[in-house]
């Protein structure tokens, strides 16, 4: 976990497409398909295998598509507000957008002043942490730690009360690893074995660089590795995380003291200007008693240990080059098979991105999402909920009883399109043009303080969980809203000059995609206020888990380059969505299409056969081996290719658009094929 939350691994990403005036429709990328190949056969090599063969991941991106192109060369949109935002920084009143965008990426730009100073910029933290003589100092060090985003050994922050989801509750979960998942640690197969000597030798690495001599820093990778398998072995898999019921346990600040009586909650409380009497909730208690038993039992040296490896381990990006490159080594080139590093100017974007989201998109928003585009993205999400309010009504496996509470939920959904109503307000931040590391940590002070000063209020719906410039989209269960921000809202995913065929199947699927979540396996469990409680008959709740373990099936057949299998109880959830929302987006479409001369393209493909190419080529991901193992480790999203072939070939509208006949690959047999919405 860095000093920063962010969103979203794997993010959707996108790009702005600078256009000639009154050009025609586009339609899809005819240049991208591989027509040799027969759809029915393998429709992703045929969507889009043309590209894919003439453009190879470049060395820095660890997968590559036109959809991760276009997302590099959105970054190339902030690089020129950046740099016009150094200039106008120099005038610019302290705490304005402009001194605030424009100092951050200055001070990040400024590699001399960087190397100058070393391991300087986290020196407080790495003297307090040497600087501790008993528990009480312990304490006090992972609440400062806290206080800058730097959540070890477990997290902590705000989230609506899944029992009365109207109100802002405390919340702390299980953390505090630097592998990516808890199962990294425990494996058995060579390749996690190999990881595990691997990250102990990263960890060596940059004890080494901070100065420690050889014997020493081996020795304390071992106290690392060490104390996070036992953190590690206490923590949920992330498939029964997607049980919420799993982690909902919802305690006072006096239940939890007596799980963790070593750790004074009501001091860390006051400490992070919390109301000790707020309503909280443990996620995972069984975490909870080994970090307290660790609190116990390990000697506070395997304590300084363990903090210092957290603080060097997430500030390595923002320090020195020798830090930066150790880390990219790691995490980038070992783990994910990316062979290059971004330049600098991309990565003090993602960064600036990551903490002054909302600064940085005001100005993003103004250059790329014109007023018009927002009123079709509009008019697209209220189409596709009328077509999911249609299919339920007409769904022969649910219950009248059920479907009412249905719709009744589907009625209060809250689309939120491009960009807040309300911009966050950074002008506390203190932000300079000659310390990076040090904005790094301000403005992640300030965003655990906004995340928290929410904790005992009622709910503020105008809140965003993404920026506006990020290439993604979200469905919160809890506030029961679908969330499109403008990067996400452009080429190729969405062009307001594309036709209707090609626009619902780029951004149709995942706008429906997103409004499935409220119905999968996680979502299905909250009500139409956000409510953790179940709303559906015995009945048709076991029709439905019946339903699921067909994708579940589905999934786990499929392999990944190595030979290892999709998780299909880990990917659930999102081939719901898939799966949903491919189906929503072309009920979507025959609905637009009523009434009206039937339409063909330039190119001759049918509205329905445009549909099904454009989601083919908007998930037409070429992934490193590497990432492809990590995703199916660790990521509810399974890979492209997967997401295009999985949900068509349950679909008979994609067998009739391309004449597939039963025994062809692209075509489920009946008693296979995955049904819910």
């Amino acid at each position: 976990m860095r000093f920063f939350q962010a969103v979203a691994a794997f993010a959707l990403c996108s790009t702005l497409a600078i256009a000639a005036d009154n050009p025609p429709l586009r339609g899809v990328y005819v240049g991208d398909m591989e027509k040799s190949v027969n759809p029915c056969v393998d429709f992703f090599d045929y969507a889009n295998g043309a590209w894919r063969a003439q453009n190879p991941i470049p060395p820095e991106q660890v997968r590559w598509s036109r959809r991760w192109q276009s997302g590099e060369t959105n970054k190339d949109v902030l690089h020129g507000i950046l740099e016009e935002s150094v200039k106008e920084a120099q005038n610019a009143k302290p705490g304005s957008t402009d001194q605030l965008v424009g100092d951050y990426y200055g001070a990040c730009m400024d590699e001399k002043a960087i190397e100058q100073r070393g391991l300087e910029p986290v020196q407080p933290e790495l003297d307090a942490i040497q600087g501790m003589h008993s528990r009480r100092d312990l304490q006090r060090v992972i609440t400062r730690l806290n206080q800058e985003a730097l959540f070890v050994p477990f997290n902590f922050g705000s989230s609506p009360d899944r029992h009365d989801p109207t109100h802002v509750i405390a919340d702390v979960e299980a953390g505090g690893l630097g592998l990516p998942d808890r199962d990294f640690y425990f494996k058995d197969d060579e390749k996690s074995k190999e990881t595990r000597q691997k990250y102990l030798e990263h960890v060596a690495n940059v004890f080494r660089l901070a100065g420690w001599n050889q014997q020493t820093a081996e020795a304390g990778a071992q106290t690392v590795m060490k104390m996070e398998t036992a953190l590690a072995g206490a923590s949920l898999t992330n498939v029964e995380l997607r049980d919420p019921k799993a982690t909902d346990h919802k305690v006072t600040v006096a239940e939890v003291e007596k799980l963790t009586p070593d750790f004074a909650w009501r001091e860390y409380f006051s400490d992070m200007k919390l109301d000790p009497s707020v309503p909280f909730n443990a996620g995972e208690p069984k975490f909870l008693a080994e970090f307290n038993k660790q609190l116990a039992t390990a000697p506070l040296q395997d304590w300084k240990t363990y903090l210092t490896w957290h603080v060097l381990s997430n500030a390595s990006p923002f320090l020195s080059s020798a830090f930066v490159n150790e880390d990219f080594n790691f995490n980038q080139k070992y783990l994910n098979g990316a062979q290059e590093m971004k330049p600098r100017w991309k990565r003090c974007a993602e960064s600036e991105d990551a903490l002054l989201g909302e600064a940085l998109g005001k100005k993003y928003v103004e250059k790329v999402f014109p007023p018009e585009s927002k009123v079709r993205v509009q008019e697209m999400v209220k189409n596709i909920l009328a077509a999911l309010h249609d299919d339920i009504e007409h769904l022969a496996w649910m219950s009248p009883e059920t479907k009412q509470k249905a719709l009744l939920k589907l009625s209060t959904f809250n689309p939120k399109i491009g960009y807040p109503d309300k911009w966050k307000d950074y002008s506390s931040v203190k932000v300079t043009r000659t310390d990076y590391m040090g904005d790094v940590i301000a403005a992640s002070e300030f965003a655990v303080r906004d995340d928290l000063n929410q904790i005992g209020k009622p709910v503020d719906r105008g809140r965003w969980g993404m920026t506006p410039p990020t290439s993604n989209a979200y469905y919160n269960p809890l506030l029961n809203e679908i969330v499109f921000p403008a990067g996400i809202l452009v080429p190729p995913l969405f062009d307001v000059k594309a036709d209707d065929a090609v626009n619902y199947g780029s951004i149709g699927p995942i706008i429906g995609h997103e409004i499935s979540h409220g119905f999968d396996d996680q979502g299905s469990q909250y009500d139409s206020i956000g409510k953790l409680e179940n709303w559906w008959t015995p009945a048709d709740y076991k029709a439905f888990q019946q339903r699921a373990k067909c994708v579940v099936d589905q999934f786990n057949s499929y392999t990944i380059a190595g030979g290892m299998h999709e998780n299909g109880k880990l990917v659930l959830g999102e081939s719901i969505g898939d799966l949903g929302g491919l189906r929503l987006g072309y009920l979507a479409l025959e609905k637009s299409l009523e009434g009206k001369p039937r339409p063909v393209s330039a190119d001759g493909f049918t509205p329905e056969q445009e549909y099904f190419i454009a989601w083919g080529q908007a998930r037409g991901d070429e992934i490193r081996p590497e990432t492809q193992r990590q995703m199916t480790l660790t990521d509810p999203h399974p890979i492209g290719k997967y997401r295009v072939i999985g949900p068509m070939s349950n679909m008979s509208e994609f067998a009739k658009a391309f004449s597939c006949k039963a025994g062809d690959p692209m075509v489920r047999p009946a008693n296979e094929k995955c049904e819910i919405w």
